[in-house]
């Protein structure tokens, strides 16, 4: 089995994919490291900055990843910002039965009582290089292109309205039921 997990920057993607790692004791793959990797190792002029640019890059890299997984007999975690919002579209059915995915994000009103609070955690799983762009603006407008995005495509995204833990909780509950 591959579980996905996708959504904006900051909304709690890498804290979630760990707790599954620790839970469910599967492997885990960030595609951020697989970025930083990729830019670092000089192998691209593709900055952190260019988002359409890496899901293009990455995603292709990716997909064959979790079809070598699935074929395999394997499990992984897959967790990163850049899964296009078609990507059911590039993998047949027997691997899409093998497959969850999961958009995490986090309401306008979310954001607007928690901002201080998304910036104190921004760093808890992996250290953070620059925050500086993040505003409340920005954040709102990133999870509303993911929440839209994802569920045009008919995926389903748990947006965090009161409490991340919470309702991260109730989730995760429910769909360790049906893993």
């Amino acid at each position: 089995m591959v579980i996905i997990i996708s959504g904006a920057s900051h909304t709690g993607k890498t804290l979630l994919a760990q707790r599954l790692m620790e839970e469910l004791h599967m492997p885990y793959l960030s595609i951020d490291h697989l970025k930083m990797g990729l830019i670092r190792s000089g192998n691209t002029d593709l900055t952190p900055e260019d988002d359409e640019g890496l899901t293009a890059y990455l995603w292709p890299i990716v997909r064959e990843m979790i079809k070598t997984v699935i074929e395999n007999e394997q499990s992984l975690i897959v967790e990163g910002c850049y899964i296009p919002f078609d990507w059911r579209g590039e993998l047949g059915e027997s691997y899409l039965k093998e497959i969850r995915f999961l958009c995490l994000a986090l309401s306008d009103e979310y954001i607007n009582k928690n901002y201080e609070k998304i910036l104190e955690h921004a760093s808890d799983i992996e250290e953070r290089m620059d925050d500086s762009y993040l505003s409340t603006e920005f954040l709102k407008e990133e999870n509303r292109k993911m929440v839209e995005g994802f569920q045009r495509t008919g995926e389903y995204v748990l947006e965090i309205h009161e409490g991340y833990e919470k309702e991260v909780n109730a989730f995760l509950e429910e769909w360790k039921k049906k893993l």
